[in-house]
């Protein structure tokens, strides 16, 4: 009825106005409501970060050695570049461990070594953020590929998840998962990615509710585009992806949607964020803040009215926006020719 009203006596560029006006005060109230003072006797408390060869979780690790926490920076590969700068660079209190999210064996070593090497404030957060991200419609995969995305991205999380609660909970810590934009809003080509972002999301809003009662917060990050800051995208050649379609595929879908579908994507790997300082400074908040967040949602201001409001939009409205966009509509034109 408020917003009938509201249209009935403002003109469409008042209306314009009034709900960026909107959007900026919640922003503004949002900041103001989350500016206290933050965790300050790090020292003595640990965090377990997943998914430090590179990427956000490298570049958190560093910054939670520098403020004197005890990081235990999980790797997929500890003799890689990326871990050994993290030892070579980092102080006594950065201790980089083998990390295989996917591996049951591998986390219950790391849960060992944790234990064993905790300092005396024990486990203070663990940061679910290794993470694996491709791209393809859904008729170019197969339940194979749905199921390597989801076993990094959401089972992997559940399995570093369960092991290391306890620990968190005796220190009344935090709980973050490295989630995506992707989660709420549906694209095209990010099917499978989607659904591992999507039941991060659900589990993580789950053990928010149970774990308010031991006194243990629990954040979601939502990133945008950090392609470039992550390189987590990969590159595909057209004829990688043709090579792979059937005959009845090869007759759906045209070989040159195929290689715009890789130019578009070859695009966004190399535009978006150079950096990931948002991110790294959302997870700080998350971290230290006395009342986090729920959600950090880090787009372009460009972006970001877009992004607040999708999730309460109807779906005829969000599915809407792909028919403005000039790829949908070629691509259109090619499927069947």
């Amino acid at each position: 009825m408020t917003i009938l009203l509201i249209s009935y006596y403002l003109s469409d560029e008042h209306i314009y106005t009034y709900f960026g006006l909107v959007i900026c005060f919640m922003l503004w109230a949002k900041t103001v409501f989350h500016a206290e003072n933050g965790l300050s006797d790090v020292f003595g408390r640990a965090v377990l970060i997943t998914g430090c060869d590179s990427g956000f979780g490298h570049h958190l690790a560093k910054k939670l050695d520098c403020m004197g926490f005890t990081v235990f920076a999980g790797c997929l590969c500890p003799e890689g570049p990326g871990a050994q700068s993290l030892v070579e660079k980092g102080s006594d209190r950065m201790k980089v461990l083998q990390l295989d999210v996917t591996k049951d064996d591998d986390v219950s070593l790391a849960k060992d070594f944790v234990q064993a090497n905790l300092p005396e404030k024990g486990l203070y957060a663990v940061v679910n953020n290794a993470g694996i991200c491709d791209w393809g419609e859904t008729e170019w995969s197969t339940a194979m590929d749905f199921q390597k995305m989801a076993d990094v991205n959401l089972f992997g999380a559940i399995r570093v998840t369960i092991p290391f609660l306890s620990l968190v909970r005796a220190s009344k810590g935090r709980m973050l998962y490295v989630s995506s934009i992707f989660s709420f809003f549906n694209c095209l080509n990010m099917g499978a990615y989607s659904v591992s972002k999507r039941g991060l999301e659900a589990f993580a809003d789950s053990l928010r509710v149970e774990m308010a009662s031991f006194g243990v917060k629990v954040s979601i990050i939502q990133p945008g585009n950090f392609g470039m800051a992550t390189n987590i995208l990969p590159k595909k050649s057209p004829q990688d992806i043709w090579d792979e379609f059937d005959d009845a595929r090869k007759l759906t879908f045209n070989q040159k949607y195929i290689e715009m579908a890789c130019a578009y994507f070859n695009v966004l790997c190399t535009s978006g964020f150079k950096d990931c300082s948002m991110v790294i400074n959302a997870m700080l908040h998350a971290l230290t803040a006395p009342k986090p967040q729920t959600r950090y949602q880090l787009v372009s201001w460009r972006d970001m009215f877009f992004f607040y409001i999708c999730p309460f939009l109807p779906t005829c409205i969000t599915d809407s926006v792909f028919s403005v966009s000039s790829m949908y509509q070629k691509r259109k034109v090619m499927l069947y020719s």
